[in-house]
């Protein structure tokens, strides 16, 4: 019963719009551990064991909220669901998580790790180096990354389809991205799938969201940039902050030049307003040496 409650829930969601995939994926899991025990209805008891089994706090909690989202949802329905408090994980104090700035050498070492997964004689390294490559030069979303299509490649650039915003998009590549996205279609060429998707792993399609970041966390504890499974340590997402923060580095830094580099930016990244921009940036010794710089040109009286 459990599983066709959750089915209905889902397919509620997205037919509002949300792609509910990280919230399907904890769901489900939750459901399989409640079947497990023979539970047709949602226990309060459950779902805290289960909640409880997550490495780290921010993992617990978020593990509740999403079983007790659905468990209001089902008690509406139904009276036998149970609902578990909003805060018996514990209160939530909002800190915002700061992103890793990556230094160019611990990219490369991400997709020289990439380039050496199994099997080697298949597509997979390529397509993993490719996508760590192509996010880190670009600053798309990893969700665009893996939507994109043969067809999208074009002699002007990527084209990005309907995203986060419903926002379609062009991203002009640098030449040495360009070289680098020709050698890997050159060989994406040589397998005959009839899936269009551009990025493709061992199965012929675009791997999973799920799956690319697990292989992610792989990746990045192999050459130390993570540490144990519930420790905190870089994401995917934080290249392209990363991206946004290197492009704003080497941005003339007089307050003309930088307005306009902001709006490219936020263009470029898809942003809906150039306010949403400014979350992806972050302090780093370049930035706060030009900020510097301003300061005390401002105080001299120089400032244009």
């Amino acid at each position: 019963m459990l599983s066709q409650d959750l089915a209905r829930y889902v397919a509620l969601h997205r037919s509002l719009g949300f792609k509910f995939r990280t919230q399907h994926l904890l769901l489900r899991n939750f459901v399989a551990f409640a079947g497990a025990h023979g539970d047709e209805f949602v226990r309060i008891d459950r779902a805290l064991d289960w909640a409880a089994r997550a490495p780290s706090a921010p993992q617990r909690r978020n593990r509740l909220l999403t079983v007790r989202r659905f468990a209001l949802a089902m008690q509406a329905e139904d009276a036998r669901h149970c609902v578990p408090a909003a805060d018996a994980m514990g209160r939530d104090t909002f800190k915002r998580r700061i992103a890793c700035i990556y230094r160019p050498d611990e990219i490369a070492g991400l997709m020289r790790a990439a380039a050496q997964l199994q099997p080697a004689c298949s597509i997979r390294p390529l397509t993993y180096s490719t996508l760590f490559g192509l996010i880190a030069a670009t600053g798309m979303r990893i969700s665009e990354a893996l939507a994109l299509r043969i067809d999208d490649v074009t002699t002007d650039g990527l084209l990005i389809r309907q995203t986060k915003f419903h926002k379609s998009r062009l991203l002009p590549l640098h030449d040495t991205t360009r070289r680098a996205l020709d050698s890997y279609l050159s060989v994406r060429a040589q397998l005959g799938t009839l899936d269009g998707s551009l990025l493709i792993s061992t199965t012929g399609k675009a791997p999973a969201y799920e799956t690319v970041a697990a292989t992610f966390r792989l990746l990045a504890r192999s050459i130390g940039l993570r540490g144990e499974p519930g420790q905190p340590g870089p994401h995917i997402h934080d290249l392209r902050h990363t991206f946004a923060v290197r492009s704003l580095e080497q941005c003339r830094h007089d307050r003309e030049a930088v307005a306009r580099h902001i709006v490219a930016l936020s263009t470029y990244l898809g942003h809906a307003h150039v306010t949403d921009t400014y979350w992806y940036l972050h302090s780093t010794p370049i930035l706060m040496g030009q900020i510097a710089e301003a300061g005390e040109a401002l105080h001299r009286g120089q400032a244009s």
